[in-house]
């Protein structure tokens, strides 16, 4: 008759517990794309395909879509060394700049003239991205961040991320006007609406309106006006989500958001 062997208790505290998924995937980094983004070197999407090209290497080799970065390892985007501290995790900050006429929302501009950039704070290790643009002749609220994917959802149209606009206008807007403007007309590069629309009062030849729209193409809130016969004498952005421009801020001036405002920030939209 056999002997049955009595099995050994397991001994849980030597057992090896499987590692989680979610933790698994920490210890290998972040995915390449992502770390990119949010480095400000473009969308995910537009870093995807700069890695399907073959125009990003990592530690040397070209890297492969799905690649994961891990901090200290060596990237190349377009043959250019990135500095290993730009691609660091760092917290989110966000500043507020109230833009005035005359300045250009580029870092550098062939004619000389000046830059939104000029007057921002200094960032050490990383560089602002702003947040969507103004053209010369439009004043007010700008947007910069740290975080390059923070910057790319604020801007795509897919996540309806509201702006709104004080505007000037020449001449009498009819009732007609307002209608075309509010249920949509076609400009050169689609049909284009106002989601609101609000008389803000005026005297003599100019009038006011406050208008809202949920993307920013070209010239978009003046070529609107063109369309239906009006010309904008004044145009100036007063809120971009739920963050609105503070009246003490003077122009050429910037002041850093709270942790609250940035939250409000990274929720808004939808996608």
């Amino acid at each position: 008759m056999n002997k049955k062997i009595a099995s050994k208790p397991l001994n849980r505290k030597n057992s090896k517990r499987k590692p989680k998924p979610e933790q698994e995937a920490a210890n290998q980094g972040e995915r390449l794309q992502k770390v990119l983004a949010r480095a400000g070197y473009g969308s995910r999407r537009k870093l995807e395909t700069m890695i399907t090209e073959g125009r990003v290497k990592l530690n040397g080799k070209v890297a492969e879509l799905g690649a994961r970065y891990v901090p200290g390892d060596l990237v190349k985007l377009n043959g250019k060394l990135i500095p290993k501290q730009r691609l660091y995790q760092k917290q989110t900050r966000v500043i507020m700049y109230h833009k005035p006429v005359g300045e250009v929302t580029t870092k550098n501009d062939p004619e000389g003239r000046p830059t939104v950039f000029d007057n921002l704070p200094k960032l050490q290790g990383s560089r602002w991205v702003a947040i969507g643009r103004l053209d010369i002749a439009t004043s007010g609220l700008l947007l910069f961040t740290n975080n390059g994917e923070l910057a790319n959802k604020l801007m795509h149209p897919s996540f309806r991320v509201k702006r709104e606009y004080a505007v000037r206008v020449l001449g009498k807007v009819t009732s007609d006007s307002i209608n075309k403007l509010q249920t949509g007309v076609q400009l050169d590069d689609g049909n284009a609406k106002f989601d609101s629309l609000v008389d803000a009062g005026g005297d003599g030849a100019n009038h006011w309106y406050h208008v809202t729209l949920c993307e920013g193409r070209n010239r978009e809130v003046r070529r609107m006006w063109e369309a239906v016969g009006h010309v904008v004498s004044r145009l100036a952005r007063i809120r971009y989500a739920d963050i609105a421009l503070d009246r003490a801020v003077r122009a050429g001036k910037c002041r850093e958001l709270n942790e609250q405002e940035i939250q409000s920030l990274i929720h808004s939209g939808k996608k």
